[in-house]
């Protein structure tokens, strides 16, 4: 995709005349023989920002990337990139570039070749190629001596920065991402998770990534929306998608939960067995049904010196190492299960019932 910058071209009235973000999203949909894959999307994404999109298959995200990207055309609604109108523009004339999942790069090139691809269709010099190729290579921590290997002798990680370095070369405004972590390996993963934090950093561009790693969203984003049939359900900071989510589903769609299910009373709120819960004060829920959501990392087991606003007794089913930590599975009276997470120093040495529980400042409460 070139970064060759976006006709004029005159916003319907219907998009605010007031200082707009660098991409804003009004009321988006697409359609495919008549399902809503987006379904009345409103989002704006700052100059700057380092935007990931997460849901799961069949959320939409891909479609939604695949609009902004200039692939497809939206079926209603109105896209903008800094106050014009681009609902119709095609990929080759937007100030953008996709890092695909697939990363299309030139099998038959070299590295070098790879990344000038968009230098050679702006018609630069040849030196002045090099120069700027060698460059984003030390951008993306790629030795010098790269530049003559061909491209399919490179191995992932390295194939990963080659195709960062293409994105780069274009100059673009935005730069897009469709899960191209997905097929690494957990420690280039990790390690590429914070080069790129570190790209978007130095580089100042934007970025819009869509991944289904809940991990990746947390690790590199400065806001994270949340897809669930065609729908932003939510959208805010790491912290706030994982301590405040706004539903049940965002809430076990970012890591284990424990969930306890309450109804209203006269006296206040209860679990199914019955027994008083204590919920945050101030609680604002529609209807008699809700849900407790409960980190596992906010349990705990309670012993005779230690109190908790909620108790529950049970046994331990199972343990569970996770490196600095660890987890215990344990059976309530009533059959549930609830998962309890515990540096590795607090290990639980007692034998049979055990007590756990939490307080109602680290619970949440959501409808339903």
């Amino acid at each position: 995709m070139s970064s060759v910058a976006v006709s004029p071209v005159s916003a319907s009235p219907a998009v605010s005349k007031t200082p707009r973000p660098v991409l804003q999203l009004v009321d988006v949909r697409k359609v495919f023989d008549g399902f809503a894959a987006v379904d009345g999307i409103n989002l704006d994404i700052e100059e700057g920002e380092f935007v990931t999109i997460v849901g799961p298959s069949g959320s939409g995200k891909t479609t939604l990337l695949r609009m902004l990207a200039g692939l497809e055309s939206p079926s209603d609604g109105y896209i903008t990139l800094r106050g014009e109108l681009i609902n119709d523009v095609p990929s080759n004339r937007r100030p953008t570039c996709l890092v695909f999942q697939s990363l299309a790069l030139f099998p038959h090139m070299t590295v070098g070749d790879n990344i000038e691809f968009p230098l050679r269709v702006r018609k630069m010099a040849p030196e002045e190629r090099r120069r700027r190729a060698l460059e984003l290579m030390a951008k993306v921590r790629l030795p010098e001596d790269y530049y003559a290997k061909n491209v399919m002798l490179c191995s992932g990680g390295e194939k990963q920065r080659v195709a960062l370095a293409r994105a780069f070369a274009y100059d673009p405004d935005v730069l897009f991402f469709d899960e191209p972590l997905s097929a690494l390996d957990y420690k280039l993963k990790k390690l590429l998770e914070k080069e790129l934090k570190d790209l978007h950093r130095e580089s100042g561009k934007t970025f819009v990534y869509i991944t289904h790693s809940l991990e990746e969203a947390m690790v590199m984003s400065d806001r994270i929306g949340v897809m669930r049939a065609g729908k932003v359900v939510q959208i805010g900071t790491p912290e706030q998608i994982y301590s405040t989510p706004a539903d049940r589903f965002v809430a076990e769609f970012f890591g284990e939960v424990n969930t306890v299910p309450i109804r209203r009373s006269a006296d206040g709120w209860l679990r199914r067995d019955g027994r008083p819960v204590a919920v945050t004060s101030g609680l604002s829920i529609d209807g008699d049904e809700a849900t407790v959501v409960i980190r596992p990392e906010y349990m705990r087991f309670v012993t005779d010196d230690a109190v908790a606003d909620n108790t529950i007794v049970g046994t331990i089913f199972n343990e569970y190492s996770l490196g600095s930590r660890l987890q215990y599975q344990v059976r309530s009276r009533t059959g549930r299960t609830f998962l309890v997470e515990v540096p590795r120093a607090a290990a639980w040495k007692g034998t049979g019932e055990v007590t756990i529980g939490w307080d109602a400042r680290n619970a949440i409460v959501v409808g339903g």
